[in-house]
């Protein structure tokens, strides 16, 4: 098996480190895994792609290569550059620090790699450590991302829904904030939504008189409805979401033909 892997963190973030690992295994002793990642940090920056500039990409070692782009960007240079005379089995994107459950998909640029793959019909995968309590001061506070990673990708590849149509799916995994040890296994969940907990703004002013905003985030471990990815990695499970990058409002379609 050929394997992509890109992340947001950038290209000497840990988390891409435990990814080449679990790609590894998955690739087998006649695989490739080839690694296009950001040269810089990109998190947030969902599915942003750089048509209005170029960017630069450097090869960093064997198979291994840095752009000055986003995570979608690099999945079009390793898609349309880099592996161009081969294209990839699969493309796999994070290992993400911190969870992109509920809401935070929207803005992930983890997810967005995955997305993107998906457009160009590449079978694509995003993956997110959670964080909280239970892990953050961990050694490795990758710990269920690095034990667990490898078996669920492969169960994925094994059972999941995989199309070939105009919107593939595509997956999105978050890991539970506990250590390896105290994950119960795999959830299928939809996406959650963390009711006033949206993102902000505070205003700061510099020494130097100018004025700038921070974006604010929110607290990450208040509950979701019940089933959904957030709420299911709070109880310690693994949550796998089905996505597809179709924004259609398909429920409300046939009552909007009332317009017509």
């Amino acid at each position: 098996m050929r394997i992509l892997i890109t992340n947001d963190d950038g290209i000497n973030a840990p988390g891409l480190e435990v990814l080449h690992e679990i790609a590894t295994d998955l690739a087998g002793p006649s695989g490739e895994v080839w690694t296009v990642a950001p040269a810089f940090e990109q998190s947030g920056v969902g599915h942003c792609i750089s048509y209005t500039r170029p960017m630069m990409i450097a090869q960093m070692g064997e198979r291994r290569f840095a752009a000055e782009g986003s995570p979608a960007d690099c999945v079009l240079a390793g898609l349309h550059d880099v592996m161009k005379d081969a294209r990839p089995d699969l493309v796999l994107s994070g290992v993400n620090r911190g969870n992109n459950s509920a809401e935070n998909a929207v803005y992930s640029g983890t997810v967005g790699a995955a997305m993107e793959a998906a457009l160009q019909g590449v079978p694509a995968v995003a993956l997110s450590q959670y964080y909280g309590p239970d892990n953050r001061d961990l050694d490795d506070t990758f710990d269920a991302a690095r034990v667990h990673g490898l078996a669920t990708l492969r169960t994925l590849l094994d059972k999941g829904v995989w199309t070939k149509d105009d919107y593939g799916i595509f997956y999105n995994i978050n890991f539970p904030p506990v250590p390896a040890s105290e994950v119960k296994g795999l959830r299928a969940a939809r996406q959650g939504f963390r009711r006033d907990m949206g993102f902000g703004v505070q205003p700061h002013v510099a020494p130097s008189g100018r004025r700038f905003l921070w974006v604010t985030g929110a607290p990450q471990q208040n509950p979701t409805s019940p089933g959904s990815d957030a709420d299911v990695n709070l109880k310690g499970y693994i949550s796998v979401t089905p996505m597809r990058a179709d924004l259609t409002a398909h429920d409300a379609l046939e009552e909007l033909k009332a317009i017509e």
